[in-house]
């Protein structure tokens, strides 16, 4: 009966969208306890910047393989297997009892979330319309947003009942079960679903995009990375990353320090730019397809990811030269919505361009920007150290945002890599 009264796909981007939360609460949560961490192991400032670059490097690593994994196998044993990997290594955290252990422990937790967004963009090719494209990306990635934004107060609070270790074993529990129940009730197109309608079915197999006649069953990497469209779209989004990733390293510590915040008190001050991102998400999926419908393929691409570099390099400045953590805050979530509002035209660009092959593009698309993350992660305690100040690193995120503008306005969706 359920199926006759709410879509099949809307109930799977729904599945979608907690996936993304458990992932981004999996990987914020580490921030959260970086106190309590670096006491119990004697990290200092560096040494835990290397924790945290390391997910980052192994997660960079393993998204070209990972997505050509599931563009093959399908996005239902992928999702199943990288969800159960995470989450075992999540619970692993926990254990740590070095510097090595942690490094290497948090290198692996990487590696198993590398497949899940390379794995969405298959989901949003089989199972979407193109015109649904632009929205469904957007409340994907505004699970990843709400994720971490939840995660940082509740890791807080439950920093203080249980301790860290503990907590990192709890949330890898949750996402065993997930891992479940995906491989129980998802499949990999809508043809192999008998849960779907047939007026459903019709609809998306009529609307979905269609892959061209030279589509390669496989796309070498080679071929991906050679052309002019991709590089582009590699840089842009490394652009992206190297501004969002500080909300989910270095943004709780940051304004704890800086402002003299408790701990709690800290977590909802973070949440904040996670929660606007997850707006900017919403509001730019929506103006992709909105765009799209009035038959302007280019510009539902250009003009939400062009509008949201200017409000994320304008709100970084501006953030960088507040004197109190409300005008930093608010700044802050400025710059993070116009960031988020590049995922939206970047992914959608990373289907329209790889069709068939939309994991194994998306995942080096998503490569490059999380080795751009990787540079964040560490350049934020260097920079600190060599000048003495936190605004150099902001100068250099607003520099990224003009580069990447210049990137769109040459980045053309109407080009298939395959050809």
């Amino acid at each position: 009966m359920l199926k006759r009264f709410i879509p099949l796909r809307f109930i799977l981007v729904f599945s979608t969208f907690l996936l993304t939360v458990l992932l981004y609460i999996d990987r914020a949560c580490i921030s959260a306890a970086k106190e309590d961490i670096t006491r119990d192991l004697n990290f200092d400032l560096t040494d835990f910047g290397w924790v945290m670059a390391m997910f980052t490097l192994g997660y960079a690593l393993f998204q070209t393989p990972s997505g050509k994994l599931a563009d093959s196998r399908g996005p239902r044993t992928i999702i199943t297997t990288i969800v159960a990997l995470w989450s075992v290594l999540t619970a692993l955290t926990g254990a740590a009892w070095n510097f090595v252990s942690m490094m290497i422990i948090r290198f692996l937790f990487g590696a198993g979330e590398a497949g899940a967004f390379p794995s969405l963009a298959k989901v949003v090719f089989n199972w979407f319309p193109v015109r649904e494209r632009g929205i469904i990306q957007g409340i994907n990635f505004s699970g990843s947003r709400l994720g971490a934004a939840f995660a940082l107060p509740l890791v807080a609070w439950m920093l203080t009942l249980m301790g860290w270790r503990w907590t990192f074993v709890i949330f890898g529990c949750f996402g065993l079960l997930f891992s479940i129940l995906w491989y129980l009730l998802f499949r990999n197109k809508p043809e192999q679903s008998k849960a779907i309608s047939a007026e459903e079915k019709e609809y998306i197999l009529s609307t979905r995009q269609q892959p061209s006649s030279s589509t390669k069953a496989s796309l070498p990497f080679g071929r991906i990375i050679s052309s002019r469209n991709m590089w582009m779209n590699m840089i842009q989004y490394i652009c992206s990353n190297f501004t969002f990733y500080f909300t989910l390293t270095w943004m709780y510590p940051y304004l704890k320090e800086r402002f003299a915040l408790g701990g709690i008190e800290a977590g909802f001050y973070a949440m904040a730019p996670l929660v606007g991102g997850a707006v900017g998400n919403w509001f730019s999926g929506i103006l992709v397809d909105a765009i799209y419908r009035r038959g302007k393929l280019k510009l539902s691409r250009r003009l939400p990811a062009i509008i949201g570099f200017i409000l994320a390099g304008f709100g970084i400045i501006m953030m960088s030269m507040s004197d109190s953590p409300q005008a930093s805050i608010i700044f802050l979530t400025i710059a993070i919505f116009g960031a988020d509002m590049t995922l939206s035209p970047s992914w959608a660009f990373c289907i329209d361009i790889g069709k068939e092959n939309a994991g194994a593009v998306s995942g080096t698309m998503n490569m490059a920007g999380n080795l751009g993350a990787f540079v964040t992660i560490i350049a934020f305690p260097y920079l600190l150290g060599w000048t003495g100040s936190h605004e150099t690193f902001f100068y250099v995120c607003a520099i990224l945002s003009v580069t990447a503008i210049i990137m769109w306005l040459f980045m053309d969706p109407d080009k298939s890599i395959d050809k």
